[in-house]
Order: structure tokens, then sequence, then C-alpha cells
């Protein structure tokens, strides 16, 4: 057992205009299953990149054990290299037979660390990334967003693995994930940092008991100083107006006054003198005590969506639909289209979906689900290029890809409501560069409403400034997520939203779409929202 311990912890990003972390100090013990909570933006990541020594700070963080990072860092130019490769770059004394072994764990065919990098899917990359994490066994496991682009069955061996890890520090804003995983909670909240025992679901439960608590408080304060101002004022008022009689008399109309009444009436006005004096800091004693309260408060704002109702009843058919590729090869990859996640190595070529017989109806909000490579993202591709349909001021990667067309073969029938007017949003962030004013020019909306949608999804002003490259991946996904709230649509499709979108605005896009209840296809493993918002689930 050893312990990390943050004393004094100060720390900003040169350049940067505000503090992460500003004069903190808690300790965590590396035996715990330790959930790391925050909203986007807050820090998570970058605190681990401190314990890595990555960063110079102020303070301290002391501790004996050696930590272990994921993801890991692939260059770029080494995407064309074989899987293998990029291993033995990572981590040159690696164990091979200990990877196949995690590959095995994880349900994955060994042989993809045979096929270029770049080829890989979003979740075939995560699980052979994680193999090589889970092949050493020494150190101190830092995990940032494991879940990101899995499959809810590879979620539940990645569950059951890590319960049999010791200990390890885990990002991630999967409400059930963390259920299943932690013992542990350390919170990087509004103005403060608490370390907690227990999981998200009693963590979360204590703080909405806390924040409860803290509302009456404040309510209750608001109305003590109200009445003990108004209190402060009347006696102030009336010590005045007696003091005003101290000095000077009529002997005609007070003729039972004396001259020694002077310094009773004194004595009078020094009394209530005294307890206006003492209802003011009363108030001002309240006025403290209400300051101390609601500063981790989570109130989000309710966000607004404006979704058209298309005259017809069915927007989407599908009649023994199969769909797939003819060949494949490393023309076909991440960088020209984004099919990667769903395409099977092959010679041949292969359907990927078999004789899908399904509608999307309006008012339905349809989960797509199922394991990496079923044919998710295939499925949105076809419909996005379905003649019918017309995509709403997409901006990023083309939704139609020509190489990429090429090779996709199809059978059966696919129908889509003439004029079916689809917001989307591409899973990868990557082509989000420049300034955010040259990307909202580009999606062709009011750039105050959009800064607003990313004020209420809790961007702070100072990102405004700022180039999109230097944006955490949560802070990306919430740019894409804004641009399609402001898109009117018939049908929103929604390729994985979630992934990097902390728990809070989850939480606040659920509300958002159990109110408005527009038309939506989703690809999300996120198996809480999915429970949450969906009207029915396709399992491919």
């Amino acid at each position: 057992m050893a312990q990390v311990n943050v004393s004094g912890l100060t720390f900003c990003y040169e350049g940067s205009f505000d503090n992460i972390f500003e004069n903190v100090s808690f300790s965590i013990d590396t035996d715990w299953k330790l959930g790391l909570i925050g909203r986007n933006g807050k820090g998570k990541t970058t605190f681990l990149n401190l314990l890595l020594g990555k960063y110079e700070y102020r303070g301290s963080i002391t501790t004996s054990t050696v930590f272990e990072y994921f993801p890991y860092p692939v260059e770029e130019a080494w995407m064309t290299d074989n899987t293998i490769d990029v291993i033995e770059r990572l981590e040159p004394e690696y164990e091979l037979w200990k990877i196949c072994r995690e590959l095995d764990l994880l349900h994955t065919d060994a042989e993809l660390l045979y096929r270029p990098y770049h080829t890989l899917s979003h979740g075939e990359r995560t699980k052979v990334m994680l193999a090589l994490l889970f092949s050493g066994e020494q150190a101190f496991l830092l995990i940032d967003e494991p879940t990101n682009h899995l499959d809810m069955p590879t979620r539940k061996l990645l569950v059951e693995y890590l319960k049999s890890k010791k200990g390890f520090i885990l990002v991630s804003h999967d409400r059930w994930f963390l259920d299943q995983c932690v013992d542990h909670v350390l919170v990087l909240n509004r103005n403060t940092i608490t370390v907690e025992k227990g999981n998200f679901s009693t963590w979360w439960e204590n703080k909405q008991k806390k924040d409860a608590f803290e509302l009456a408080e404040n309510e209750k304060l608001k109305h003590e100083i109200a009445k003990l101002d108004e209190a402060a004022k009347k006696n102030a008022m009336w010590a005045d107006k007696v003091e005003a009689t101290k000095i000077g008399f009529d002997p005609v109309k007070e003729h039972d006054r004396f001259l020694d009444t002077r310094a009773y009436i004194g004595a009078r006005s020094k009394k209530m003198q005294k307890r206006s004096k003492t209802f003011a800091s009363r108030s001002e004693a309240a006025i403290q005590e209400k300051q101390g309260l609601l500063k981790d408060l989570e109130s989000p704002v309710e966000l607004k969506l404006m979704p058209l109702t298309h005259h017809k009843e069915i927007y989407i058919a599908c009649r023994d639909y199969s769909c797939g590729y003819a060949t494949f090869g490393n023309h076909v990859d991440q960088d020209q289209c984004d099919v990667r996640d769903d395409v099977k190595d092959s010679s041949s070529g292969a359907y990927v979906i078999k004789n899908l017989t399904m509608q999307l109806k309006r008012g339905d909000r349809m989960i797509l689900q199922g394991a990496n490579g079923c044919g998710k993202s295939t499925l949105i591709k076809s419909i996005l290029q379905n003649q019918n349909v017309t995509v709403l001021n997409h901006v990023g990667k083309q939704t139609e890809c020509s190489k990429a067309e090429e090779s996709f073969v199809k059978e059966g029938s696919l129908e889509a409501a003439s004029g079916l007017l689809i917001s989307y949003i591409n899973q990868d962030t990557s082509f989000l560069k420049g300034s955010l004013e040259d990307y909202i020019r580009a999606c062709g909306v009011e750039e105050s409403l959009f800064k607003a949608i990313l004020r209420q999804l809790d961007f702070e002003r100072v990102q405004f400034e700022k180039t999109m490259e230097d944006y955490s991946e949560g802070q990306r996904k919430k740019v894409l997520i804004a641009g399609s709230l402001l898109q009117q649509a018939h049908l929103y499709i929604w390729d994985e939203p979630l992934n990097y979108i902390d728990v809070f605005s989850r939480m606040q896009i659920e509300q958002l779409i159990l109110k408005y209840q527009p038309t939506m296809l989703i690809v999300e493993h996120d198996q809480t929202f999915a429970d949450h918002i969906a009207t029915q689930k396709i399992f491919l």
C-alpha cells in the first residue's frame, strides 16, 4: 500500500488566463479503485499528467509508486506501421504472449497486431492499447476514458478485468461503468475538490442531499438577512429621531420635560443605536454563512431544441437490407471516410449488415447497439447517402466518400421519406481546427446563439478565445452538439455523441431529449443514457 499526497497544488497552462488548480490539497491510496469525476475542462487529464511529471507546478506531489498512463500517445508518422511495430515503439520491452493473453480476454483476435494501425477501428485501437496496458503488472494505472468507442460487451469485459485489479485511477463519464468499477471517488467540483468512499451513485445521492440542504439554508438565510436589515434600518431611524430631540424643547408643548431629561434621551438613543449595530452584525454573519453555500451546486441550464415534423409517419424503413464492402484496402481509412468502425479485414468483402428489417417512425428515439464492427456506422452511412435525404450544413468530413462508395455494396430495400432533413453528428472530432468563430460561420448559424448553447453546456468564456486544437475532446464534442441543436431537422442522427462528454452534460442532454422528444437515431454505448431516452433499441 502507498499513498499519493497532494499539497498546495497550483497549476495553469502557459499563456492561459485561469488556473486549473489553485492551492489544493488531498491524499489518495493506491489500493483504492478511484473514479475521477468532473466537468470537461476541469483538469482530470491535467491531473493525471501532473502525476506523470509532465508539467511544472507549484506545491508538491509525493508518492513512492510508479504510474502507467492510458491512452498511449501514437504519433501520426506511425499510423501506417503494423500495430505490433507501434507497440514496440511505445513499450520496447513488451512481452507478446502477455498482449495476446489480454486480447483474448477482451475477445479480440491477435491477428490485428499484424495489420497497419490506421486500418484498425477506434474500438480495435482501444482494445490493443488496453491489452498493452494490462500486460504490465507493477505500475499504478492511470486510465483516462477507456470506454470511448467500446461496445457494451467489451465494457462488461473491462469491468470484470478492473474488478480484479488492486488499484487505479479511472476517468470515465459512463455512470454505469463507474458504479461497477470504483470504490472511491475524487471529484473536481466547481470550486472545491472532494474525496469520498463509494461509487458514482452513492456520491451523486450524497451530493443531491447536500445541494438540497444548502439550497434550503440559502433561502432561510436570505429571509433572515432581509429581516435583520429591515430591523437595523428601523432602529437606526428611531435612534436618529430620538437623538434629534435631545437638545432644545418647547416649554408650552413639552411642559413635563426638564433639563435633566436630556441625559435620559441620550441613553435611550445610545441603546437603540447599539441594537441597530447588533442587527447589522448578525446580518453580516448570516451573509458570510450564505457565501459559504452553493459553491459546488450543479444546476445545469435547460437546453432547447426545435425539431421539425415531417408529414410522413415513417422516416426510415429497411426491408431485408444488407450492406457492406466489396473490397478492402489501405485506400479506405480513417483519414478518408468514417467507415472503419464497421469494416472487417477481408480480401473478397462481405456484408456487415445482413437482412435487416426495421422502421424508424416519427417520434421514435432509436438506439443502435452491438459489438464493434457489427455495422452501426455503416447503416448510418447508408441512410445519409439516400437520395431522398438532405444533411444540414455538415462541416468536416464529408458524409459521402467517393473512394469508399466505390466499394460499398447493398441489397434489399432502404427507403427514406422524401425531403427528410437530417442533422448529423460524426463520432470523429479531428477536423475541428482554427477559431471557433470560423467554424460557426462555416455552419451558417447565429454566433451569439451558438456561444449561448456552449455556455449552457458549461463552456467558460475564456475558451472562446482559444483555438479548437486546444480544446479537450469533451469540449470538441460539445461544439458538434451545439451545432446540431441549432439545426431544425426532422431527424437527428448522432454517432457516439457522448464520447468524452462529462456526466453533468449527459444529464442535460437527457433532459433535453425527454422534453422535446425529437426523432433520433443514435449510436451510443452508455447504458444509463440509452435506458433513459430510448423508445426502442436495435441490436445489430
